[in-house]
């Protein structure tokens, strides 16, 4: 208790709440909850017919924390607190610590007691462990678990019936699936970043022992699992956190500081000890109850600064528009789980150019494993939406990034968030007729995966969604009748297989040591040719990426030996939909001739709209 009253409580999940419990020799449950500035709290629900007196909590030892042990109710009952605040004004509060709640519209949480499951990951675990994730290829799949597929009848399908998802995920080659929030909201349309529940996982999919065995399911198909978490921000929802006890309990009380009104929610206020402890606890609970393998935390920029994406502000006490507190919260947030957990994944959504987020805090840095890169994908995406007899005059879009790519550790987002609200679908984005789209979309996944970075795509895009997402509809299964989306599909596999078999694409992912400059300045013809590289200096990917829809023959690309080259991967194969410009089967022969600063050179096809790969042929 006094580790959470200071702000310490790592753990708090397992004495706040709800737990089963034994008192005088009877078995019951025992439920407490922090309400520091109430009158009055009480334990109400169908048990009791919602009487609002007849099950008061004690507040124990003056502490703010109340407590209550019964036997009045069972596995599967709802209740909730009625919390008499200090303004005398009595609220119906769900449990902030309940692990599971009734599906939305109803807002009771459920006594759910924790179980010991039986957890049959250790061996995953155990070769998780043993490697530096950074040299490890990372292809994330994001997902919304309610929109991935949804029932006719406007139902969601269970954990259970997601296993489908599973084994489409692994088949696609993906190493890691990303849930957008999955903890208990009250409103779809917030997709889960408007949190109610933050120990909950949400009931449209089914209940927490479900939820495990769903990360047990994925980690037995060697998939980690990332979950999206919105720790700046809660929203106002009468039976949340808002106003819990009365006052500005979980949130600021400075209102310039409290209210976010471009979203209709409050800020987490933390400079306040219980709220670290709630918080801190929080990102525990995900890594040891559910083996979870990382956590993004969402709008980290609305953490680190006093006036992002708000009207009035007041600046800190030294003049400036940092929030102290919450850098030193997402500071104190990464040393916790570095600390405490082996090899997490820590992301940042982080879209300023804050410095140093993905570097120790020991140096001065945030502390996050890695950060979105929200740069290369406005760039390259606003890039690939113009029509290529323009991009000439724009080649610095498709190869600035070049520039900082290792100034963090990056992960390469075309994410949920590209993909909604007039923004248009990414095969809808890509400039050009029908073909065109196809080609510009498998070139824009060929940069993708040749760009130094981690990588991530939101669902669909694997197949060429051509609708903008919907969260309360399912996908466009249906477009894989036609063969246009069909072959993209089967590019996107190949593509995510081939970045698993080559190390040159993932091995030395964080440094320029990985990393060549063959040409990126041929903007007359919108070309750029580059290499990855792994350890071994002869394991190299060279590719030849086409930003206009013109083939060109015999074009000279640099490369570092007399040696005999092939080509192993083509976006414009016929079997992607392409116009089939490749070089099956050719030998590509170094000729004794400087080009491109390299004392060789090959001539090989370029693709239209496209992109071939290229390395060392082995006899």
């Amino acid at each position: 208790m006094d580790n959470f009253i200071l702000g310490n409580s790592l753990d708090s999940y397992k004495f706040l709440g709800n737990h089963k419990a034994e008192y005088k020799g009877e078995v019951g449950n025992s439920f407490s909850v922090w309400a520091p500035n109430a009158q009055g709290v009480y334990l109400v629900g169908d048990f009791n017919e919602w009487n609002e007196t007849s099950h008061p909590l004690e507040n124990m030892y003056d502490s703010g924390i109340w407590s209550i042990f019964t036997t009045d109710l069972e596995e599967g009952d709802v209740y909730k607190y009625n919390v008499i605040g200090c303004d005398n004004v009595s609220r119906l509060k769900s449990d902030p610590y309940g692990t599971f709640s009734e599906l939305r519209p109803k807002t009771a949480s459920i006594v759910y007691g924790r179980t010991d499951y039986d957890w049959k990951d250790e061996k995953y675990l155990q070769e998780k462990n043993k490697k530096r994730l950074n040299n490890e290829p990372m292809n994330i799949y994001e997902v919304n678990l309610g929109s991935w597929k949804r029932k006719w009848d406007g139902g969601f399908f269970s954990f259970e019936e997601l296993y489908e998802m599973i084994d489409y995920v692994k088949d696609m080659g993906y190493t890691h699936i990303e849930l957008m929030p999955i903890t208990e909201h009250p409103l779809d349309m917030s997709w889960g970043y408007q949190t109610i529940g933050y120990y909950a996982s949400t009931s449209r999919h089914g209940k927490p022992d479900q939820f495990k065995a769903f990360i047990d399911k994925c980690h037995e198909n060697n998939l980690g699992i990332i979950l999206d978490f919105a720790y700046s921000h809660f929203c106002k929802d009468v039976h949340g956190l808002y106003r819990f006890d009365g006052s500005p309990q979980f949130e600021y009380a400075d209102p310039l500081k409290a209210e976010n009104l471009g979203w209709g929610t409050v800020h987490f206020d933390l400079g306040k000890p219980e709220v670290n402890s709630f918080l801190l606890s929080n990102i525990m609970y995900w890594f040891r109850e559910f083996h979870v393998d990382g956590i993004r935390v969402d709008a980290v920029s609305s953490i680190l600064y006093l006036d992002y994406d708000i009207g009035d502000w007041r600046p800190n006490q030294y003049g400036g528009r940092e929030n102290i507190e919450g850098i030193d919260f997402l500071r104190r947030l990464n040393e916790v789980v570095y600390e405490n957990i082996k090899n997490p994944l820590i992301i940042a959504e982080e879209s300023t150019s804050w410095p140093m987020v993905t570097s120790p805090t020991y140096l001065g840095g945030l502390g996050f494993s890695h950060k979105w890169n929200m740069g290369w994908m406005n760039d390259t995406l606003k890039y690939m939406e113009m029509d290529p007899v323009y991009r000439k005059h724009h080649h610095n879009l498709i190869t600035f990034s070049f520039m900082y790519a290792f100034s963090e550790n990056f992960i390469l987002p075309l994410s949920h968030d590209e993909v909604v609200h007039g923004k248009k679908s990414l095969l809808d984005k890509m400039s050009g007729d029908e073909w065109q789209k196809f080609a510009s979309l498998r070139l824009l996944y060929s940069y993708h995966m040749i760009h130094p970075g981690k990588k991530l795509l939101f669902m669909g895009g694997e197949f060429g969604q051509g609708l903008e997402w919907r969260y309360a509809y399912g996908l466009e299964w249906q477009l894989l009748d036609r063969e246009q989306h069909a072959k993209t599909k089967t590019f996107v596999k190949d593509l995510n297989h081939f970045y698993i078999a080559e190390k040159s694409l993932y091995e030395v992912d964080n440094s320029y040591e990985g990393f060549d400059f063959i040409d990126p300045h041929n903007e007359e013809k919108s070309i750029v040719t580059l290499m990855r590289k792994g350890k071994d200096e002869k394991d190299f990917i060279i590719a030849v990426l086409n930003f206009t829809p013109v083939v060109y023959y015999d074009y000279k690309v640099g490369v570092p030996y007399l040696d005999t080259y092939e080509e192993v991967l083509n976006s414009d194969d016929e079997k992607y939909w392409g116009s089939n410009q490749t070089m099956k089967n050719a030998d590509l022969v170094a000729l004794d001739e400087k080009w491109h600063n390299k004392p060789y050179h090959i001539k090989i096809k370029v693709p239209p709209l496209g992109a071939t790969f290229i390395k060392l042929k082995i006899n």
